[in-house]
């Protein structure tokens, strides 16, 4: 995710997309608005969206039916989303939104300072999830491009002349006695 990614609010009333812009504006982050289930998914597809603020309720394309859409495609599958309902609790609405992999079911009127929070936490970890992303396949690319040659290492993957590997960090944890050990046992252990 580019550093300029934008955090998309999808609400199909503008009073509300106002309000959730004034509330996140000192965050500093770019901000983008849809009205729209269809809007917000031709921006998510045009890529630059790091988090949505999505409304459940929609004329149209609901919020549920962009997350399913995006949860099938692998470039907005991880993309973090926050929906917003102003409708009270709804269990069937809760169990469905979290079975899709949404990152929190926010109740209106919203608490600027906990939804900010929210925010910056999930967009925050998003962008550190695929720095380290990126730099696995440059890693991987490394390797592949730097084949290993495997006919001078032993069986352990050790190279001829070099003398053993490092053991496994676990190779030192003593193995564990039973319940019924004495004291004494334990210090003979020890020693």
């Amino acid at each position: 995710m580019p550093s300029d990614a934008k955090i998309l609010i999808v609400d199909d009333h503008e009073d509300t997309l106002y309000a959730l812009e004034s509330a996140l504006a000192p965050l500093g982050y770019q901000l983008s608005r849809a009205t729209s289930g269809d809007e917000a998914l031709k921006q998510v597809l045009r890529g630059q969206v790091g988090l949505l603020l999505l409304d459940v309720r929609m004329p149209g394309v609901s919020g549920l039916d962009v997350v399913r859409y995006m949860r099938r495609l692998e470039q907005t599958q991880h993309i973090p989303v926050i929906l917003l309902t102003g409708f009270g609790p709804d269990h069937e609405l809760t169990s469905a939104a979290f079975g899709l992999g949404v990152a929190d079911l926010v109740m209106k009127p919203i608490d600027p300072w906990a939804l900010r929070t929210k925010v910056r936490y999930l967009y925050d970890a998003h962008r550190r999830h695929l720095t380290l992303a990126q730099e696995v396949r440059e890693l991987r690319a490394l390797v592949k491009d730097h084949p290993d040659d495997n006919k001078d290492q032993d069986h352990n993957g050790v190279e001829s002349g070099q003398g053993p590997a490092l053991p496994h960090p676990d190779a030192r944890v003593p193995v564990q006695r039973g319940q019924g050990a004495h004291t004494g046992e334990l210090e003979q252990d020890r020693t």
